[in-house]
C-alpha cells in the first residue's frame, strides 16, 4: 500500500510539474502551430504524391494501350511504386519508418519527392495528342517538386528534428495523464477494498 501511495504521490508531482509547464501558455500554442503546420503540410505532400499517382497510371495506360512507348510505361509503373513510398512515408507509418530510416529525416524525403516529381515530369507528350494530360503531369510535378524543396530546407534548418521533439513530449505528457488516471483508480479499488474488511 505505501508502494502505491509512494507511486501515486511520485505521479502526482510529475503531473503537477508538466501543468506548471501548461502555463506557459503561448510557448505551448506555438508547439500546437508548429505540429498543425507540419501536418497540414504533410497532408498536401500526400495529396501531390497521389495526384502524382493517378497522372503516371494514366500515362502507364495510355502507352501500354497504344503500344506508343513500352519503355515509358514501364518507367511510369516505376514512378507509381516510388510515389507510394512517398504517400506511406508521409502516413509516419512506424513500421515503415524503420524499414526505410532514410525517409525519417526530411531532407532523405525531399530527395524522394523531388526524384519522383522529376520521373512525373520526364518523357512529356511530344507529340501534343494529350495536352490535358501534359498539364496534370506538369501540375503534379511541380506541386510535389516544391513540397520536396521546402522538405529539404526544412530538413536542414532541423524543423523535422524539432517536429519529432514535440511530439514526443506530447506523447509522453499524454501517458503521464494516463498513467495517474490509471492509479488513481487502482488507489479507490484499494480503499474500497480496505474498507470491505
Amino acid at each position: 500500500m505505501a508502494d502505491i501511495e509512494d507511486t501515486i504521490q511520485t505521479t502526482q508531482s510529475l503531473h503537477e510539474d508538466s501543468t506548471a509547464i501548461d502555463d506557459d501558455v503561448p510557448l505551448q500554442q506555438n508547439n500546437y502551430s508548429l505540429l498543425i503546420v507540419c501536418k497540414c503540410f504533410s497532408l498536401i505532400t500526400a495529396i501531390s504524391a497521389i495526384l502524382c499517382i493517378s497522372v503516371n497510371i494514366l500515362a502507364a495506360f495510355l502507352s501500354f494501350k497504344n503500344r506508343f512507348d513500352v519503355f515509358d510505361g514501364i518507367f511510369r509503373i516505376y514512378a507509381v511504386a516510388i510515389a507510394v513510398f512517398v504517400v506511406v512515408a508521409e502516413t509516419e507509418w512506424s513500421a515503415f519508418l524503420k524499414f526505410c530510416k532514410v525517409l525519417d529525416y526530411w531532407v532523405g524525403r525531399g530527395m524522394l519527392q523531388i526524384f519522383v516529381a522529376v520521373m512525373t515530369r520526364a518523357f512529356p507528350d511530344y507529340y501534343g495528342e494529350r495536352k490535358d494530360l501534359a498539364l496534370l503531369q506538369s501540375i503534379a510535378s511541380y506541386m510535389l517538386l516544391s513540397c520536396g524543396v521546402v522538405y529539404i530546407l526544412s530538413g536542414i534548418l532541423c524543423i523535422g528534428c524539432l517536429k519529432r521533439k514535440l511530439e514526443h513530449k506530447e506523447m509522453t505528457k499524454d501517458q503521464a495523464v494516463k498513467d495517474l488516471e490509471e492509479l488513481e483508480r487502482k488507489k479507490q479499488e484499494l480503499e474500497a477494498s480496505l474498507l470491505e474488511n
